[in-house]
């Protein structure tokens, strides 16, 4: 793995999540709904629920990454899972914060597919191996990536916690 990183800082991140918002409206994509991939997607699903003027915000647990360049074998979505009943003729927006394997979004995107009438992707990265392609990207890059809210300790520390690297 290279030494190399992709580097966001706080300033970057705004430029980033504004610059997504516009791609998305200038798509005409309007969602209803955006799905937040914890716990890399919260911070952009919340710059864009702003942005694209869209409350309804719900969050999906995936695990998969355990440390830098370390994962489980596959993703597994954890307790609780969402219940789309009430939204099943809603378009949602799949945020996270880098399509890296593509796994988690691949799995998100196929729990989602027949639950709502359309979802779109949107990512901050997206790696040239990912096995899914984002319908919204703001950088490529196969750069580890340092985020903001991620890039220090943390400093509470619990047995069998995954960390986001």
């Amino acid at each position: 793995m290279s030494q190399q990183r992709e580097i966001l800082t706080w300033e970057g991140f705004g430029v980033a999540s504004h610059d997504l918002a516009l791609k998305i409206a200038a798509s005409g994509f309007e969602p209803d709904m955006i799905l937040a991939i914890a716990r890399g997607g919260l911070f952009l699903a919340g710059a864009l629920g702003y942005s694209l003027a869209v409350k309804n915000t719900y969050t999906m647990n995936v695990e998969f990454y355990t440390g830098v360049n370390q994962r489980l074998d596959m993703p597994m979505i954890l307790p609780p899972v969402p219940d789309f009943e009430e939204v099943k003729d809603a378009k949602i927006l799949i945020v996270d914060d880098v399509a890296d394997t593509g796994h988690t979004l691949k799995l998100v995107k196929e729990f989602c597919n027949g639950r709502v009438a359309e979802s779109r992707i949107v990512a901050l990265y997206e790696k040239s191996h990912s096995v899914v392609h984002c319908d919204y990207v703001w950088k490529k890059t196969d750069e580890w990536i340092n985020f903001p809210w991620s890039d220090r300790e943390p400093v509470v520390k619990k047995a069998n916690m995954v960390l986001d690297a």
